[in-house]
């Protein structure tokens, strides 16, 4: 069987610009971006999905012609799609904050322990929260929801965003606001329990000094914050919907 050489090069053009994009999508996604993912696996992923998809994407530059505008161009994709992966991580984050100012409030905020996706330290709490959202997001197929968007990028915008690099940054970049905004929600009922709950204990305090505050209160606030987690806990779901589904809107107008 013989392959046209104008055929095969045109197939590889296709194949590398939809690798680029989706490689740095896949560099930098939560889960499958952790350090606990192997680069091979992200690399064979990256190839197999571009493989896949570059048959319907639109007609992509040729490699034949290599200059300094197609390799602007490349940076440019590389960008997008860590871009896409960049507004992920953002959006985990917002669980992750959420359990670092109920861990604060509670007491718990000294303990902590490494994160295995991102490599730093945050507390115990924020860690649990991290894995549930991450096991929810795959549990409803978030991560192919991402992928859908991502490849209807390449119809939208095949060879970059309306606006430019400039304007896509800006936009990720009001995404810090949401972010802390939504740790904020989050975590405000919980919050707002314990801070009652510290408040009698200050009322205590004053009633009887001979108490030893620091002794009795520890052990109080974080007996009835893991109680108050627990109840939380009940309206997590609709919580998690509503940020996840403003989320997938706000990329796909971009994506």
């Amino acid at each position: 069987m013989t392959i046209p050489l104008d055929s095969l090069i045109a197939t590889m053009s296709q194949t590398f610009w939809a690798m680029l994009r989706i490689g740095g999508f896949f560099m930098v996604v939560p889960v499958i971006g952790s350090q606990m993912v192997s680069p091979r696996i992200r690399i064979a992923l990256t190839f197999a999905t571009a493989l896949a998809v570059s048959p319907l994407l639109p007609k992509m530059p040729s490699l034949n012609d290599l200059d300094l505008g197609l390799g602007l161009l490349a940076v440019t994709q590389v960008l997008i799609g860590i871009g896409l992966g960049f507004t992920t991580i953002i959006f985990f984050q917002v669980f992750t904050i959420a359990g670092q100012f109920i861990a604060m409030q509670m007491g718990l905020g000294f303990a902590s322990m490494v994160d295995p996706t991102n490599g730093v330290s945050v507390t115990v709490l924020s860690q649990f929260f991290l894995m549930m959202v991450s096991l929810t997001f795959v549990a409803m197929n978030g991560h192919l929801v991402l992928l859908e968007v991502l490849i209807e990028g390449f119809l939208r915008a095949p060879l970059g965003v309306d606006g430019g690099i400039s304007a896509l940054s800006w936009q990720i970049a009001t995404l810090g606001s949401w972010m802390f905004g939504g740790g904020v929600l989050i975590a405000m009922p919980a919050v707002t329990s314990l801070l009652v709950v510290n408040l009698a204990l200050g009322v205590m305090t004053r009633a009887a000094p001979q108490l030893n505050i620091f002794s009795l209160g520890f052990p109080f606030a974080l007996l009835f914050g893991l109680v108050i987690i627990w109840v939380a806990l009940y309206g997590f779901t609709p919580q998690f919907e509503g940020l996840s589904q403003w989320y997938f809107e706000w990329t796909r107008r971009w994506g």
